[in-house]
């Protein structure tokens, strides 16, 4: 067993890329592999954590801290990641559509980064406008609120679909040792069956209720929420609760 995972995936060709495609591999894997799927699962299930006392105790910030620091660190693994594949010269291992793939993912992360940068004021009673008022972007949801949640959603799940695929591309590209696949593959195996538990719990909660709370007078909860499997809840239900 040990042989096995120690050898590399074709185990008719040696295994030998050198330093600076082994570093690329190794930051982009720890990039979209790890960072990039923590970072979505976590925002998707722990907008209201488990023993919140919502929606007495709304906004917290576990959830949001945590995807931008793993959503920024993995942004700047890829940059690091990007310039040791281009100044490794040539590319001397098999072809393959790791590369176009890998650009695609790239190009969906720049949107990614873009987008929150221009996605608007939050408003509410935790950030007012200038005015004193509660007006923002988020509270309001405004037609630029919510181009950039579809936008951000939709092109975020489409990114981390690539980032898989470029992956394993890679590895079969590299020819790497049976257990570095595996071990991804159990890490993925693992975010979908809690992904599958917590979904099944209702734990994907609406970010506007989460963070203002179930009044159906506030203007984002007029609205259906966004994001498939997102569920809205009422006063007073529990969070932990089966869907």
């Amino acid at each position: 067993m040990l042989g096995w995972l120690l050898a590399p995936m074709d185990p008719g060709v040696a295994h030998d890329v050198g330093g600076m495609l082994s570093w690329h591999a190794r930051v982009m894997v720890l990039a979209w592999g790890v960072l990039v799927p923590w970072g979505i699962f976590v925002a998707r299930y722990f907008k209201v954590l488990p023993g919140q006392d919502w929606p007495r105790k709304l906004d917290n910030h576990v959830w949001w801290n945590t995807h931008r620091i793993c959503q920024y660190t993995a942004c700047a693994l890829m940059l690091a990641g990007l310039w040791l594949i281009l100044s490794a010269g040539p590319v001397t291992t098999r072809p393959g559509p790791h590369a176009l793939i890998g650009w695609a993912a790239l190009a969906l992360a720049l949107v990614q980064i873009a987008g929150g940068i221009l996605r608007g004021s939050k408003g509410g009673p935790t950030d007012p406008a200038a005015d004193g008022t509660l007006h923002g972007d988020h509270y309001d949801m405004t037609p630029r609120r919510l181009v950039f949640e579809y936008v951000h959603k939709s092109a975020g799940y489409v990114a981390l679909l690539f980032a898989v695929a470029a992956i394993l591309t890679g590895l079969w590209q590299a020819n790497a040792p049976n257990w570095m696949w595996l071990c991804l593959v159990l890490w993925w195996g693992a975010l979908l069956v809690a992904s599958v538990i917590l979904q099944n719990r209702g734990m994907a909660v609406d970010t506007y209720q989460a963070i203002w709370g179930p009044d159906p007078r506030l203007p984002g909860n007029q609205r259906k929420p966004i994001g498939v499997g997102v569920s809205r809840r009422g006063e007073g239900s529990d969070i932990q609760g089966s869907s």
